[in-house]
Protein backbone atom coordinates (compact mmCIF):
# COMPACT_ATOMS: atom_id res chain seq x y z
CA UNK A 1 0.00 0.00 0.00
CA UNK A 2 1.48 3.38 -0.97
CA UNK A 3 1.71 6.23 1.51
CA UNK A 4 -1.26 8.10 0.03
CA UNK A 5 -3.46 5.03 0.48
CA UNK A 6 -2.22 4.59 4.06
CA UNK A 7 -3.06 8.21 4.85
CA UNK A 8 -6.56 8.03 3.39
CA UNK A 9 -7.42 4.48 4.51
CA UNK A 10 -9.29 5.44 7.74
CA UNK A 11 -11.46 7.96 5.85
CA UNK A 12 -11.75 6.30 2.44
CA UNK A 13 -15.57 6.40 2.34
CA UNK A 14 -15.77 9.90 3.81
CA UNK A 15 -13.13 11.15 1.37
CA UNK A 16 -15.22 9.92 -1.58
CA UNK A 17 -18.23 11.80 -0.19
CA UNK A 18 -16.12 14.95 0.22
CA UNK A 19 -14.64 14.71 -3.28
CA UNK A 20 -18.08 14.27 -4.87
CA UNK A 21 -19.41 17.32 -3.01
CA UNK A 22 -16.37 19.40 -3.93
CA UNK A 23 -16.60 18.53 -7.63
CA UNK A 24 -20.34 19.31 -7.59
CA UNK A 25 -19.50 22.82 -6.40
CA UNK A 26 -17.09 23.19 -9.33
CA UNK A 27 -19.97 23.23 -11.82
CA UNK A 28 -22.00 26.10 -13.24
CA UNK A 29 -24.72 26.78 -15.78
CA UNK A 30 -22.64 29.65 -17.16
CA UNK A 31 -20.55 28.34 -20.08
CA UNK A 32 -17.36 30.33 -19.47
CA UNK A 33 -17.41 29.80 -15.72
CA UNK A 34 -18.10 26.10 -16.17
CA UNK A 35 -15.13 25.74 -18.55
CA UNK A 36 -12.82 27.41 -16.05
CA UNK A 37 -14.15 25.34 -13.13
CA UNK A 38 -13.79 22.15 -15.19
CA UNK A 39 -10.15 23.07 -15.82
CA UNK A 40 -9.61 23.67 -12.09
CA UNK A 41 -11.26 20.35 -11.21
CA UNK A 42 -8.61 18.54 -13.26
CA UNK A 43 -5.82 19.72 -10.96
CA UNK A 44 -7.29 19.07 -7.52
CA UNK A 45 -4.26 16.98 -6.50
CA UNK A 46 -4.18 14.89 -3.34
CA UNK A 47 -6.52 17.21 -1.39
CA UNK A 48 -4.20 17.14 1.59
CA UNK A 49 -6.03 19.76 3.64
CA UNK A 50 -9.49 18.13 3.67
CA UNK A 51 -7.77 14.80 4.27
CA UNK A 52 -6.09 16.23 7.37
CA UNK A 53 -9.37 17.80 8.52
CA UNK A 54 -11.27 14.54 8.23
CA UNK A 55 -8.54 12.42 9.84
CA UNK A 56 -8.36 14.70 12.87
CA UNK A 57 -12.15 14.93 13.12
CA UNK A 58 -12.51 11.15 12.92
CA UNK A 59 -9.93 10.73 15.69
CA UNK A 60 -12.55 12.40 17.92
CA UNK A 61 -15.76 10.85 16.57
CA UNK A 62 -17.77 10.33 13.40
CA UNK A 63 -17.35 12.80 10.54
CA UNK A 64 -20.50 14.92 10.30
CA UNK A 65 -22.00 17.69 8.17
CA UNK A 66 -20.06 20.32 10.10
CA UNK A 67 -16.82 18.55 9.22
CA UNK A 68 -17.75 18.38 5.54
CA UNK A 69 -18.87 22.02 5.38
CA UNK A 70 -15.70 23.24 7.07
CA UNK A 71 -13.44 21.05 4.92
CA UNK A 72 -15.19 22.24 1.75
CA UNK A 73 -14.86 25.86 2.80
CA UNK A 74 -11.13 25.51 3.48
CA UNK A 75 -10.42 23.69 0.21
CA UNK A 76 -12.37 26.28 -1.79
CA UNK A 77 -10.52 29.11 -0.04
CA UNK A 78 -7.22 27.37 -0.77
CA UNK A 79 -8.19 26.88 -4.43
CA UNK A 80 -9.22 30.54 -4.75
CA UNK A 81 -5.89 31.63 -3.29
CA UNK A 82 -3.99 29.49 -5.83
CA UNK A 83 -5.87 31.05 -8.75
CA UNK A 84 -5.11 34.55 -7.45
CA UNK A 85 -1.49 33.67 -6.57
CA UNK A 86 -0.82 32.53 -10.13
CA UNK A 87 -1.92 35.96 -11.35
CA UNK A 88 0.32 37.74 -8.82
CA UNK A 89 3.31 35.48 -9.55
CA UNK A 90 2.61 35.40 -13.32
CA UNK A 91 2.88 31.60 -13.14
CA UNK A 92 2.20 29.82 -16.39
CA UNK A 93 1.54 26.41 -14.88
CA UNK A 94 -0.05 24.81 -11.82
CA UNK A 95 0.48 21.07 -11.19
CA UNK A 96 1.62 20.53 -14.77
CA UNK A 97 -1.43 22.19 -16.32
CA UNK A 98 -1.79 25.76 -17.62
CA UNK A 99 -2.74 28.24 -14.91
CA UNK A 100 -6.20 29.80 -15.22
CA UNK A 101 -4.87 33.23 -16.15
CA UNK A 102 -2.56 31.83 -18.86
CA UNK A 103 -5.29 29.67 -20.39
CA UNK A 104 -7.96 32.38 -20.19
CA UNK A 105 -6.80 35.81 -18.96
CA UNK A 106 -6.19 37.81 -15.80
CA UNK A 107 -9.73 39.20 -15.62
CA UNK A 108 -11.26 35.73 -15.79
CA UNK A 109 -8.77 34.38 -13.23
CA UNK A 110 -9.48 37.16 -10.71
CA UNK A 111 -13.25 36.83 -11.11
CA UNK A 112 -13.22 33.03 -10.86
CA UNK A 113 -11.00 33.30 -7.79
CA UNK A 114 -13.62 35.62 -6.30
CA UNK A 115 -16.34 33.13 -7.22
CA UNK A 116 -14.48 30.35 -5.41
CA UNK A 117 -14.02 32.62 -2.41
CA UNK A 118 -17.77 33.31 -2.34
CA UNK A 119 -18.42 29.56 -2.58
CA UNK A 120 -16.07 29.05 0.37
CA UNK A 121 -18.03 31.58 2.42
CA UNK A 122 -21.30 29.84 1.52
CA UNK A 123 -19.98 26.51 2.80
CA UNK A 124 -18.66 28.18 5.94
CA UNK A 125 -22.10 29.68 6.58
CA UNK A 126 -23.48 26.14 6.81
CA UNK A 127 -21.24 25.41 9.80
CA UNK A 128 -20.94 27.35 13.07
CA UNK A 129 -19.88 30.87 14.03
CA UNK A 130 -16.70 29.50 15.61
CA UNK A 131 -15.75 27.76 12.36
CA UNK A 132 -16.63 30.88 10.34
CA UNK A 133 -14.29 32.89 12.59
CA UNK A 134 -11.42 30.46 11.98
CA UNK A 135 -11.91 30.61 8.21
CA UNK A 136 -12.28 34.41 8.08
CA UNK A 137 -9.06 34.87 10.09
CA UNK A 138 -7.34 32.46 7.73
CA UNK A 139 -8.37 34.58 4.73
CA UNK A 140 -6.67 37.58 6.34
CA UNK A 141 -3.51 35.60 7.09
CA UNK A 142 -3.21 34.36 3.49
CA UNK A 143 -3.31 37.94 2.19
CA UNK A 144 -0.93 39.18 4.89
CA UNK A 145 1.54 36.44 3.98
CA UNK A 146 1.53 37.40 0.31
CA UNK A 147 2.02 41.08 1.13
CA UNK A 148 4.81 40.33 3.62
CA UNK A 149 6.55 38.20 1.02
CA UNK A 150 6.30 40.98 -1.56
CA UNK A 151 7.64 43.60 0.83
CA UNK A 152 10.47 41.30 1.95
CA UNK A 153 11.82 41.12 -1.62
CA UNK A 154 13.06 44.72 -1.22
CA UNK A 155 14.69 44.01 2.16
CA UNK A 156 18.48 44.06 2.55
CA UNK A 157 18.40 41.74 5.58
CA UNK A 158 18.21 37.95 5.55
CA UNK A 159 15.81 37.21 8.40
CA UNK A 160 14.72 33.67 9.25
CA UNK A 161 12.03 35.14 11.49
CA UNK A 162 10.44 36.93 8.54
CA UNK A 163 10.71 33.75 6.46
CA UNK A 164 8.83 31.73 9.08
CA UNK A 165 6.18 34.47 9.39
CA UNK A 166 5.65 34.33 5.62
CA UNK A 167 5.33 30.56 5.40
CA UNK A 168 3.13 30.45 8.48
CA UNK A 169 0.70 32.97 7.01
CA UNK A 170 0.82 31.64 3.44
CA UNK A 171 0.85 27.89 4.10
CA UNK A 172 0.99 26.64 7.66
CA UNK A 173 -2.02 28.62 8.95
CA UNK A 174 -4.20 26.79 6.43
CA UNK A 175 -3.16 23.43 7.89
CA UNK A 176 -3.60 24.87 11.39
CA UNK A 177 -7.16 25.87 10.46
CA UNK A 178 -7.79 22.26 9.38
CA UNK A 179 -6.93 21.14 12.89
CA UNK A 180 -9.12 23.81 14.47
CA UNK A 181 -12.23 23.17 12.39
CA UNK A 182 -11.82 19.40 12.81
CA UNK A 183 -11.90 19.83 16.60
CA UNK A 184 -14.74 22.37 16.46
CA UNK A 185 -16.86 20.07 14.28
CA UNK A 186 -16.59 17.45 17.04
CA UNK A 187 -17.28 19.94 19.84
CA UNK A 188 -13.85 19.18 21.36
CA UNK A 189 -12.52 21.04 24.38
CA UNK A 190 -10.04 23.93 24.22
CA UNK A 191 -7.03 21.74 25.01
CA UNK A 192 -7.68 19.48 22.02
CA UNK A 193 -8.54 22.47 19.83
CA UNK A 194 -5.16 24.05 20.57
CA UNK A 195 -3.26 20.77 20.21
CA UNK A 196 -4.81 20.02 16.81
CA UNK A 197 -4.25 23.61 15.68
CA UNK A 198 -0.58 23.34 16.54
CA UNK A 199 -0.24 19.92 14.91
CA UNK A 200 -1.65 21.33 11.68
CA UNK A 201 0.61 24.37 11.94
CA UNK A 202 3.77 22.30 12.39
CA UNK A 203 2.78 19.93 9.58
CA UNK A 204 2.25 22.96 7.33
CA UNK A 205 5.68 24.36 8.19
CA UNK A 206 7.29 21.05 7.25
CA UNK A 207 5.29 20.94 4.02
CA UNK A 208 6.46 24.43 2.97
CA UNK A 209 10.11 24.00 3.97
CA UNK A 210 10.21 20.83 1.86
CA UNK A 211 8.56 22.69 -1.01
CA UNK A 212 11.23 25.38 -0.76
CA UNK A 213 14.03 22.80 -0.75
CA UNK A 214 12.85 21.53 -4.14
CA UNK A 215 13.90 24.86 -5.66
CA UNK A 216 17.56 23.93 -5.02
CA UNK A 217 17.42 20.37 -6.34
CA UNK A 218 17.95 18.94 -9.80
CA UNK A 219 14.87 18.55 -11.96
CA UNK A 220 15.07 15.13 -13.61
CA UNK A 221 13.53 16.40 -16.83
CA UNK A 222 15.69 19.49 -17.38
CA UNK A 223 18.82 18.36 -15.51
CA UNK A 224 19.32 21.49 -13.41
CA UNK A 225 17.79 23.18 -10.36
CA UNK A 226 14.36 24.64 -10.98
CA UNK A 227 15.20 27.97 -9.25
CA UNK A 228 11.63 29.21 -9.71
CA UNK A 229 11.55 30.97 -6.33
CA UNK A 230 14.79 32.82 -7.00
CA UNK A 231 13.63 33.94 -10.42
CA UNK A 232 10.80 35.63 -8.50
CA UNK A 233 13.25 37.20 -6.04
CA UNK A 234 12.49 34.85 -3.14
CA UNK A 235 15.22 33.65 -0.78
CA UNK A 236 14.10 30.71 1.35
CA UNK A 237 15.46 28.88 4.40
CA UNK A 238 18.53 27.13 2.86
CA UNK A 239 19.76 30.41 1.36
CA UNK A 240 19.05 32.40 4.52
CA UNK A 241 21.06 29.95 6.61
CA UNK A 242 24.03 30.11 4.21
CA UNK A 243 23.94 33.91 4.05
CA UNK A 244 23.69 34.34 7.83
CA UNK A 245 26.47 31.85 8.57
CA UNK A 246 29.01 32.92 5.99
CA UNK A 247 31.17 36.01 5.69
CA UNK A 248 31.03 35.89 1.90
CA UNK A 249 30.16 39.47 0.99
CA UNK A 250 30.12 38.73 -2.74
CA UNK A 251 27.41 36.11 -2.27
CA UNK A 252 25.41 38.56 -0.14
CA UNK A 253 25.61 41.07 -2.98
CA UNK A 254 24.50 38.37 -5.41
CA UNK A 255 21.60 37.47 -3.10
CA UNK A 256 20.43 41.10 -3.21
CA UNK A 257 20.67 41.06 -7.02
CA UNK A 258 18.51 37.91 -7.01
CA UNK A 259 15.96 39.70 -4.84
CA UNK A 260 15.91 42.70 -7.20
CA UNK A 261 15.49 40.36 -10.21
CA UNK A 262 18.81 41.49 -11.70
CA UNK A 263 20.67 38.16 -11.52
CA UNK A 264 21.23 35.96 -14.57
CA UNK A 265 20.28 32.28 -14.65
CA UNK A 266 23.99 31.43 -14.52
CA UNK A 267 24.41 33.54 -11.37
CA UNK A 268 21.36 31.95 -9.77
CA UNK A 269 22.70 28.46 -10.38
CA UNK A 270 26.09 29.55 -9.04
CA UNK A 271 24.33 30.81 -5.91
CA UNK A 272 22.38 27.55 -5.51
CA UNK A 273 25.59 25.52 -5.69
CA UNK A 274 27.12 27.77 -3.01
CA UNK A 275 24.07 27.42 -0.73
CA UNK A 276 24.27 23.63 -0.97
CA UNK A 277 28.02 23.72 -0.31
CA UNK A 278 27.43 25.88 2.78
CA UNK A 279 25.04 23.29 4.25
CA UNK A 280 21.80 25.16 3.56
CA UNK A 281 19.85 22.04 2.54
CA UNK A 282 21.21 20.04 5.49
CA UNK A 283 20.14 22.83 7.87
CA UNK A 284 16.60 22.97 6.41
CA UNK A 285 16.28 19.17 6.65
CA UNK A 286 17.38 19.30 10.29
CA UNK A 287 14.73 21.95 10.95
CA UNK A 288 12.08 19.67 9.47
CA UNK A 289 13.22 16.79 11.69
CA UNK A 290 12.91 18.97 14.79
CA UNK A 291 9.46 20.21 13.81
CA UNK A 292 8.28 16.65 13.04
CA UNK A 293 9.36 15.51 16.50
CA UNK A 294 7.34 18.30 18.12
CA UNK A 295 4.33 17.55 15.90
CA UNK A 296 4.33 13.81 16.68
CA UNK A 297 4.23 14.56 20.41
CA UNK A 298 0.89 16.33 19.87
CA UNK A 299 -0.96 13.26 18.55
CA UNK A 300 0.24 10.66 21.04
CA UNK A 301 -3.22 10.63 22.66
CA UNK A 302 -4.97 9.50 19.45
CA UNK A 303 -6.45 6.15 20.49
CA UNK A 304 -7.32 4.73 17.06
CA UNK A 305 -4.13 3.02 15.87
CA UNK A 306 -5.07 3.26 12.19
CA UNK A 307 -5.72 7.01 12.41
CA UNK A 308 -2.53 7.59 14.42
CA UNK A 309 -0.58 5.68 11.74
CA UNK A 310 -2.25 7.74 9.02
CA UNK A 311 -1.48 11.06 10.77
CA UNK A 312 2.15 10.13 11.47
CA UNK A 313 2.51 8.91 7.88
CA UNK A 314 1.01 12.19 6.68
CA UNK A 315 3.62 14.15 8.63
CA UNK A 316 6.52 12.01 7.42
CA UNK A 317 5.21 12.22 3.86
CA UNK A 318 5.42 16.02 4.04
CA UNK A 319 9.06 15.71 5.13
CA UNK A 320 10.17 12.93 2.77
CA UNK A 321 8.11 13.54 -0.38
CA UNK A 322 9.97 13.80 -3.69
CA UNK A 323 7.61 16.15 -5.50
Amino acid sequence: MDVNSIIKQPISKEFDVFRDRFLDILKSDDDLLNRVLLHISKRTGKMMRPTLTMLLAKSLGEINDLTYSAALSLELLHTASLVHDDVVDESKERRGLPSVHSLFDNKVAVLVGDYLLASSLKCASESTLEIVNVISRLGKHLSEGELLQLSNISSTSFSEDVYFRVIQNKTADLFAACGQVAALSQNADKEILERYRKFGLLLGLVFQIKDDIFDYLNNVEIGKPTANDMREGKLTLPALYALNNSGDEEMKKLALRIRSLNATDEEIHQFIAWVIEQGGITYAEKKMEEICKDALSLIQDVKDAEIFHALSSFLLYCKDRTK
